[in-house]
């Protein structure tokens, strides 16, 4: 890129890092196909911001850096919508949609046959956002229809919301669409609740619900919500001619919208709704409750108009409730990697969302005494796409009730049980439980930590049983004629898993710090972590050391302390190193002329015009690196007032020492 020492090269920069984020946006919410990872995607983001502090001359409304809002705002102001916000009739069986295509043929000139478009229909939060000369101006609820709830703020935070509109587009666009959440997003939104000690949502359309309507847009944006177009109230300007134009027109100006089947009758809706359902549903990332079926041909629509609260030329095509009732007859538990034991009901299989349910989460126990779920109840299942069936209430109580507690003992080890003070979860305290040990190895192997392909469940299972790996590092002992002498490993089968696990041993610190498993730890936090600390700094930090690193708090820095302090955990990391796994640092990628690119700045004491977090972004965004720990390799150390320990390693190692002002003259 072009160094950014002079106005004209940092505007330049700003300009060309704008241009790359708005594609890699488009890349990931319109096409489906991103081709960078969210560490990358967040550096570029990152040196963006850097630039924009330094030169607030450059500023500009439609920066991707202006999607992070402030913290808390005031209630939600009314929004009157320039047209009504209608919904749509709904169908349920057959007999409906085709009395509803009968309806349209009797309302058309005779002659005038309709093609119809039909788009799967989201389950998410209805939201209209309005355009002014290109610009991004204004976000709203559906409301009554007639009047919604500015979210303006919050919306600018969702990614798939493009701030400006390229040249061409009409002088002022409202569009309305959907606001929702894929099933992965909605998994770990829940994972963070229940890690605060919150309740969890209940599905993914409430969790985006509550996310759009947060006071702090800090939370909207953290959520990852999405959003799809599928129709519009004003559009200036020549418009569409068709349903299939406008959607077309939408993606061109780089907004997110459905994709669509053309069927020229209602048999091949009807037979389309039938082929969704099958083949197209259960391979979908976000929740759909039907179809939307609507006639293409804009003309045809107005001539078709609108009774007091619908379209006549739309209908939703709805799907079978997903979800079904069945009888809780016993409750087993099961083990996870850190010991927890999750509550799963067993229940009298019954058919739901096109699978045969036969186990239940319960989630823990406090879920169970929140519902009044007992053994002999009869409850409310509900599944949505690929997650995880889950009761949602009890409908009605057993004549003869059982009580559900927590074990006395481990159910795979039967080591002792205990509930953590302050925590929703009971644990089993072996750290030699098979159980927690199929499940850290299942981990380990897994595609965002050390991506060992053949390394699944089935040889996970065979190695444990057999004794061949009691921990992680064992998997760089296993011998071929150790795999040889399992099920289902043949010749080649063994030779490439022990290719995988060879090649895993250069996976980057980050990966392997998600790997090991750590409590409360994750891909996020080990991104964080990587970034600042090497693997001896990881080692030798104090629980003060960890939660200096941005965004991690006091429970995650304990945790971290407790596992790398502790002889188990500085054991396993000096058996991975013995076994050659190298975890590297990531690699960063510098732009060209970055002022700062090649040097190792740590920080240490009270600075006074940044917090340390803010030194070490600005370092970042300059091109160099923030590092935790003073070395040989440490180019400054950049002192504040009560400079500690890490001042008298630098002094020793000769690393030359800067005051907060001389720091500041580096900067550009």
């Amino acid at each position: 890129m072009t160094p950014a020492s002079t106005r004209k090269g940092a505007e330049a920069e700003i300009r060309a890092l704008r241009d790359e984020i708005r594609a890699h946006d488009r890349r990931y919410y319109l096409q489906d196909s991103p081709t960078v990872s969210d560490t990358e995607y967040d550096r570029l983001m990152e040196r963006l911001k850097g630039l924009e502090a330094a030169h607030p001359e450059l500023d500009a409304p439609d920066s991707p850096t202006k999607r992070v809002g402030g913290a808390v705002g005031a209630d939600f102001k009314p929004v009157k919508h320039a047209v009504a916000m209608l919904s749509l009739d709904n169908a349920y069986e057959e007999a409906d949609i085709r009395a509803w295509d009968e309806r349209v043929l009797k309302n058309l000139p005779k002659g005038d046959l309709p093609s119809y478009l039909v788009e799967p229909k989201i389950d998410g939060l209805s939201c209209a956002l309005t355009y002014e000369d290109g610009a991004f101006v204004r976000a709203a609820t559906r409301g009554d229809g007639e009047t919604g709830e500015d979210v303006t703020a919050n919306a600018r935070t969702l990614r798939a919301i493009p701030l400006s509109l390229p040249a061409g587009a009409p002088k002022r666009l409202e569009l309305r669409g959907e606001v929702y959440m894929t099933f992965a997003d909605f998994a770990r939104v829940n994972e963070d609740e229940a890690r605060a000690g919150r309740e969890p949502f209940s599905n993914p359309r409430n969790c985006a619900a509550g996310s759009l309507r947060q006071k702090d847009a800090r939370v909207t944006a953290s959520r990852r919500l999405r959003f799809t177009a599928h129709s519009y109230g004003v559009w200036s300007g020549e418009e569409p001619k068709s349903h299939a134009e406008f959607l077309s027109r939408c993606r061109e100006l780089g907004i997110p919208s459905n994709t669509y089947e053309r069927c020229a009758t209602i048999d091949q809706v009807v037979a389309y709704y039938a082929r969704f359902r099958e083949e197209l549903m259960p391979k979908l990332a976000y929740a759909v409750d039907g179809l939307v079926v609507k006639v293409d041909d804009f003309a045809q629509q107005r001539r078709l108009g609108f009774t007091a609260r619908s379209p006549r030329w739309g209908m939703a095509f709805k799907y079978p409730a997903q979800q079904a009732t069945s009888k809780v007859v016993a409750v087993e538990f099961s083990v996870g990697r850190t010991g927890a034991i999750t509550p799963v009901a067993k229940v009298e299989p019954v058919f739901c969302a096109g699978v045969t349910i036969s186990s239940v989460t319960l989630h823990n126990f406090e879920e169970i005494e929140r519902l009044g779920v007992k053994i002999g109840d009869r409850v409310l299942i509900e599944r949505a796409g690929e997650v995880i069936p889950k009761v949602v209430k009890v409908v009605e109580k057993g004549r003869k009730r059982g009580a559900v507690a927590p074990p006395a003992k481990c159910p795979s080890c039967g080591g002792p049980v205990a509930r953590e003070e302050g925590l929703v979860a009971w644990r089993c305290d072996n750290p030699s439980c098979p159980a927690q040990l199929r499940r850290t190895l299942e981990h380990f192997a897994s595609r965002p930590a050390m991506d060992i392909v053949g390394l699944g469940d089935a040889a996970v299972d065979q190695l444990v049983a057999r004794g061949l790996v009691r921990d992680v590092a064992d998997v760089y002992a296993l011998k071929k004629e150790q795999l040889l002498d399992l099920e289902l490993f043949a010749d080649k089968k063994a030779d490439n898993l022990l290719a995988q696990i060879q090649s895993s041993k250069e996976r980057p610190l980050d990966r392997v710090i998600n790997a090991l498993g750590i409590r409360h730890v994750g891909e996020k936090t080990a991104e964080v972590l990587a970034e600042r600390l090497d693997i001896d700094a990881l080692l030798a930090a104090s629980a003060a050391d960890f939660q200096a690193v941005p965004d991690v708090g006091p429970i995650v820095a304990q945790s971290l302390h407790e596992f790398f302090s502790s002889k188990e955990g500085s054991g396993l990391i000096a058996r991975l190193r013995k076994a050659g796994v190298k975890m590297p640092k990531p690699e960063r990628t510098i732009a060209a002329g970055a002022p700062l690119a090649g040097m190792t700045f740590v920080f240490t004491g009270e600075l006074t015009g940044f917090t340390r977090e803010e030194a070490e972004e600005k370092v970042k965004s300059l091109g160099g690196k923030a590092s935790g720990s003073v070395s040989a390799k440490t180019t400054y150390l950049v002192a504040g007032e009560a400079a500690g320990s890490k001042l008298k390693k630098a002094q020793s190692l000769g690393v030359k020492i800067l005051t907060e002002n001389q720091f500041r003259e580096l900067l550009p």
